[in-house]
């Protein structure tokens, strides 16, 4: 059976395109079979080598020889798409929660539409369509969610009936199921042979490609790719693209200097049978069951069906390089819940014959997204891989993306979700890798409610007040690895139920979250802020200053205990990062930033930065634990601890100070809150934590002094209009589309990075504007809560996605903050968006298919604040991240 299949599935596939693809690439490539001994000798250099050869690396080429780079070499260790590419089922489904994989795998059905046309190779494609069904009523809200997004990108998709489910499949059962969702565009392909096409296309422009060539490892000097070494020679060359799947993580570990790719394999199953007695037809729907846990196609006249089981067995976790996959053993006992959760669904299929169970392994990543991008380590080193099951409908957007940053040095969209950076070392652990896809598998069906967490892979990096905390009952979520706390249930409350409460609707810690936004706003709250990036910049001389001012938006040249903050901009302009930097001397500079920036923004600087040894740049995240002191009576407890007064006449806003705190010497304090309530951060020495922590939660009793989490923090910054970045802000979005022109100086008496950009859209305009709606007539206790990317609508019209929300305790109603676009309504071209376009229109905000009436301002509410502020304490407002 073994034999037949591949056979049927490869090799038949294979000797049907290629001797045409032979005839057609004879002269550019080696021979790839072992009959033709004299193999085409590799070059000794070239602009670009690939490493490997299946939908990703075949991509990659494609793209990049498109867009007129034709100094290519691929290799490929076995034949191409002989790998995991091989054994894909072939369902290219746009389907995704996530809005930049839901426009790779857009492009690519589009891709792959016209591909025969365009290479003659028949890639097999049939547009099917896709049914996903919905067994309780929380499964079909998530997929009104998915079918909101595809609406309004224009991607035919409907909510539909159990009964009309029957009609455009007549074998599903649909006894238990509450609604689907049909998206009538999404197809099937010959995996295989959309590589071939790929690569047919990309050696008629000028691709070499080499089968039967392994990379041994890829030498970096310098910080930069310089060659690769293979089991044929050498090749020099300025950028390597490692697509090699599975063994994407083996590779990048080969070199002198490591590659951290974190995706580990495990088996995954699926099952072919014979052809029914009545074929089924080629253009019967796939099915989607994440509730059964299984997919279904049709396959020659019967079907494919796997799926992603609860109990999943990685593979190779101490690494073993084969060359082509060969068929993994069956396990019809691993299969059986599957094969039942099938049975149930299609009953018809019990007499059916079956042909074969395939065992094939596939890559999944930490986080269920796939990886690419530069490396922060080695310039010119691009990855491509771990793509959780999904590699031929992310093939072809994915190689899209990579060759235009590669090209043009950014892509054109957004993929910070999906870039190699988002990790860190700590997540390249095998251990960790091997326990955490055995969680990530099985969530490729769960139910995901917003604010789930993962459970395997944690307490990795921790505040040294982690077990105080815990033991004040601290619930916990996971950032780059590091634990911070939600939220603090009070003694009393049943734990295990709000450990389990996951909902679209209302939460259960609603009023725990509401009780410490109260605290912040009229006593005095903790938060423990430790896991945000801290860097400290100096120099013998100007040169940090010089480097800074250049490479920061905003003027740093500032008196010594003064905070700035700023955008750190690309050259068009957008945030590449979002952060707060206080001068501590003339020559030192202290740099608070997200939490998961730590390898952006590490390698971004280190970029860029001139190459000086009197230029010290030191990552001292782990050496400072953060206390944020929030509300109107943080004031009163630093006061009495440090015996110093704290008054803003004496410690005005955005000031910087080493002060004692208790007996603790040398804490650096910041008049910033991140929340724009009142209050102060600590930094200080983890080896003062735990005794500046007990001494500020002592003093603080008579005041009212409470811990909080994050979820309260959430609530504040939004109703008070400030962004996150990597939520709200992005390498897309400039300072002056989200009313941030006062942390630009554009007139600093020195150019700085992004400013001609700048100075473009101050004189033209805005194609889209940060704003905030308050949604009207939504009932907080029985409608669904907005959480991110619903979609909104102008005066009936798309107009933007909405990236964060919160509720508003203050103003008793939903928050949401999103970007508003001005399009043609004929042409649908982008147009200036202007204050008046903005308030002139009546909003709707679109959650799961239900609109809800919002009020639209640019600016936040003047009543929420409790206080006047000075005009410096009000710039905080346009600060903020996670």
């Amino acid at each position: 059976a073994a034999g037949m299949f591949l056979r049927l599935l490869s090799d038949v596939q294979w000797r049907a395109a290629h001797p045409k693809w032979r005839r057609m690439t004879s002269s550019q490539r080696s021979t790839s079979t072992t009959a033709e001994p004299h193999p085409v000798s590799l070059p000794a250099q070239a602009q670009v080598v690939i490493c490997g050869g299946g939908i990703m690396g075949t991509s990659v080429a494609y793209h990049l020889s498109k867009m007129g780079w034709k100094d290519i070499v691929l290799l490929e260790q076995g034949r191409l798409a002989a790998g995991t590419t091989r054994f894909c089922a072939g369902i290219v489904s746009t389907a995704r929660p996530v809005s930049i994989e839901l426009k790779m795998a857009h492009y690519s059905n589009k891709l792959y539409q016209q591909l025969e046309q365009e290479t003659g190779v028949q890639t097999g494609y049939v547009k099917t369509g896709s049914i996903s069904l919905a067994q309780t009523q929380d499964r079909l809200i998530s997929l009104k969610r998915i079918a909101s997004s595809l609406n309004v990108m224009g991607i035919p998709c409907e909510i539909i009936s159990p009964k009309k489910v029957v009609q455009l499949h007549p074998l599903i059962n649909i006894h238990d199921l509450v609604g689907a969702m049909y998206v009538p565009e999404d197809a099937l392909v010959s995996s295989a042979n959309v590589s071939l096409a790929l690569a047919t296309a990309a050696s008629r422009n000028g691709v070499q490609i080499h089968e039967r060539t392994s990379v041994s490892h890829v030498t970096v000097q310098k910080g930069r790719v310089t060659g690769v070494e293979t089991d044929r020679g050498r090749i020099q060359c300025e950028y390597f693209v490692n697509c090699a799947g599975q063994w994407a993580y083996e590779l990048g570990h080969s070199g002198g200097e490591p590659v951290h790719i974190p995706l580990h394999a495990c088996e995954h199953f699926y099952l072919l049978t014979h052809p029914l007695q009545e074929p089924l037809s080629s253009s019967l729907p796939t099915v989607v069951d994440p509730d059964g846990r299984i997919y279904i196609r049709n396959w020659q006249g019967g079907i494919l069906s796997g799926g992603f089981e609860k109990n999943p067995k990685p593979l190779f976790t101490e690494g073993r390089n084969q060359l082509e996959i060969q068929n993994l053993r069956e396990d019809w006992d691993h299969f059986g819940p599957l094969l039942s959760a099938l049975l149930r669904r299609m009953p018809g299929l019990e007499a059916l014959q079956i042909m074969q169970l395939v065992n094939c392994p596939e890559s999944f990543t930490p986080d269920m997204r796939c990886i690419m991008g530069e490396s922060p380590t080695a310039r010119g080193y691009f990855v491509l891989a771990g793509m959780n099951s999904a590699g031929i409908s992310y093939g072809g957007g994915a190689g899209k993306y990579l060759a235009e940053w590669m090209v043009n040095g950014y892509p054109s969209e957004n993929v910070w979700p999906l870039d190699l950076k988002r990790f860190g070392t700590l997540q390249s652990s095998r251990t960790f890798l091997r326990h955490r896809v055995m969680e990530v598998m099985p969530l490729m069906c769960d139910l995901k409610v917003p604010r789930w967490d993962f459970q395997t892979g944690r307490q990795l990096r921790t505040s040294p007040l982690y077990d105080r905390l815990d033991a004040q009952g601290a619930r916990w979520m996971e950032k780059h690895g590091f634990e911070r706390v939600k939220y603090f249930v009070p003694p009393g409350k049943d734990l295990l139920d709000l450990d389990h409460s996951k909902t679209f609707y209302k939460p259960d810690w609603f009023d725990i979250v509401g009780s410490e936004v109260k605290c912040c706003k009229e006593a005095v709250c903790v938060i423990d802020m430790s896991s945000f990036t801290k860097f400290e910049i100096s120099s013998t001389g100007d040169q940090a200053l010089e480097s800074l001012q250049y490479l920061f938006s905003n003027d740093l040249d500032v008196p010594v205990g003064h905070v700035v903050h700023t955008g750190m901009l690309n050259e068009k302009g957008g945030y590449e990062n979002d952060c707060s930097i206080a001068r501590l001397s003339k020559r030192s500079f202290f740099m608070i930033s997200p939490t998961d920036q730590q390898v952006h923004c590490w390698a971004w600087l280190k970029n860029r930065l001139p190459d000086d040894s009197n230029l010290i740049m030191e990552d001292v995240t782990w050496k400072y634990t953060a206390l944020n002191l929030i509300g109107p009576r943080a004031v009163d407890v630093l006061s009495e601890l440090s015996y110093a007064p704290m008054t803003a006449e004496h410690f005005p806003s955005l000031f910087c100070k080493e002060m004692s705190v208790g007996y603790a010497n040398g804490i650096r304090v910041m008049s910033i809150t991140h929340t724009g309530e009142p209050g102060f951060v600590l930094y200080i020495p983890i080896e003062y934590a735990l005794h500046v922590y007990n001494e500020v939660m002592n003093m603080g009793q008579k005041y009212g002094i409470r811990n909080a989490g994050y979820y309260a923090l959430r609530s504040l910054r939004i109703e008070k209009f400030f962004a996150f970045w990597g939520q709200d802000l992005d390498a897309f979005t400039t300072p002056m589309e989200c009313g941030r022109e006062f942390q630009v100086k554009l007139e600093k008496g020195m150019q700085f990075l992004g400013q001609e950009a700048l100075l473009e859209q101050k004189q033209n305009g805005v194609y889209k504007r940060f704003t905030m709606f308050i949604l009207e007539d939504h009932d907080t206790d029985m409608d669904l809560w907005p959480w991110w990317g619903e979609p909104i609508f102008r005066n009936g019209r798309y107009v933007g996605k909405t990236t964060s929300s919160a509720y508003s305790y203050t103003l008793e109603r939903h928050v949401c903050l999103g970007f508003v676009h001005h399009y043609d309504e004929k042409t649908g071209e982008e147009l200036v968006v202007t204050t008046d376009f903005i308030n002139q229109g009546e909003y709707e905000i679109d959650i799961a298919g239900q609109r809800f009436q919002a009020k639209a301002k640019l600016y936040p509410f003047s009543s929420l604040f409790t206080q006047r502020r000075r005009k410096d304490e009000m710039e905080l407002s346009g600060y903020q991240r996670e």
